[in-house]
């Protein structure tokens, strides 16, 4: 499995748009000790030519264009991303569909609910079905594994299982209709495995590549409890929440808000100590927010990071499994 991290960035991307805290003006002002990093996305595969999308960030488009693994090579119109996996209805991992709206056959695996959410409660999402089949969506229920395929139906080889991580629906969704949802389908996460198939083998890699890997991708974690501690200890790479340094970053850069658990995510500095005992993976923070010190590589939350053994995405990565 070929994994490429388009973007590693929460809602809003580094730097935000309408933000001036301290890094977001550092950045701007060329002093900052670090990089700018679009919205969070994610792109695998099995074969090297065909790709999935993990969701559809805003900054999609801006992201195709720097990935030339991404680009059409075959016809008029043409491109080798063969389909979408979401893990929920929040605008900053759905908004990029829509980018996605020119006629090319995709295949959404999405939830039940995230499905109902966007198609028959959104109108803008019609766009994806102006012709017949110009987009095929295929329910999946949490716990269940399933295998991500594209428009035609043809397995590339990548199995799913798809992790309950929160009951709470995008606000946009009114009571109403979430009163009619299924509340584990509100926030996932991801474990996805490879197997090697002769059919659609990748000739990049080495002849000693193992045969089965295993990713996590736990982009919105709210709380970790035993039984997801087990199933994080037996993947190869762990790409795990990092949006809040500490529980009242928000209140404290603002003045007032939310605080990180309540908007549903797990704060970095208990996640080293939740998720130390972890050996197996190699531990990367993604979906990191702007206000975040750690994206400063010369501050000590930077260090603390690092020296616990955990890895900071930046834009642009690549790794084989």
């Amino acid at each position: 499995m070929r994994v490429k991290i388009l973007g590693s960035a929460a809602g809003g991307a580094f730097p935000q748009w309408n933000c001036a805290c301290v890094n977001c003006r550092a950045v701007r002002a060329g002093t900052f000790h670090g990089r700018p990093r679009a919205q969070t996305q994610l792109a695998i595969t099995q074969d090297g030519q065909s790709w999935f999308l993990l969701g559809a960030s805003p900054d999609l488009r801006a992201q195709i264009e720097v990935t030339p693994e991404l680009h059409p090579r075959h016809g008029l119109r043409q491109s080798p991303i063969a389909g979408v996996l979401l893990a929920n209805a929040d605008l900053d991992h759905v908004l990029g569909l829509l980018l996605l709206r020119e006629l090319q056959p995709l295949r959404v695996h999405a939830t039940a609910s995230v499905r109902r959410i966007l198609r028959e409660d959104n109108s803008m999402f019609g766009m994806l079905q102006r012709i017949p089949n110009q987009t095929v969506w295929t329910d999946f229920d949490s716990g269940e594994e399933f295998h991500l395929c594209n428009a035609q139906g043809e397995d590339f080889g990548l199995r799913c299982r798809a992790w309950s991580l929160s009951t709470h629906y995008p606000a946009y969704v009114t009571a109403d209709r979430q009163s009619q949802l299924a509340p584990g389908e509100a926030s996932l996460g991801f474990i996805l495995d490879s197997h090697s198939n002769d059919s659609h083998s990748d000739t990049s890699h080495s002849a000693d590549s193992p045969s089965h890997s295993r990713l996590a991708y736990m982009p919105a974690v709210p709380q970790v409890d035993d039984a997801l501690l087990q199933q994080l200890d037996t993947c190869d790479v762990l790409l795990f929440d990092g949006t809040f340094w500490s529980d009242d970053e928000l209140i404290r850069v603002q003045g007032s808000g939310q605080t990180a658990r309540q908007m549903g995510h797990i704060p970095v500095e208990s996640t080293l100590v939740t998720l130390a005992g972890l050996r197996r993976p190699r531990k990367i923070f993604l979906h990191i927010n702007n206000t975040n010190p750690m994206l400063d590589e010369a501050s000590p939350e930077h260090r603390q990071v690092r020296d616990a053994g955990w890895e900071i995405a930046e834009d642009g990565w690549q790794f084989d499994l």
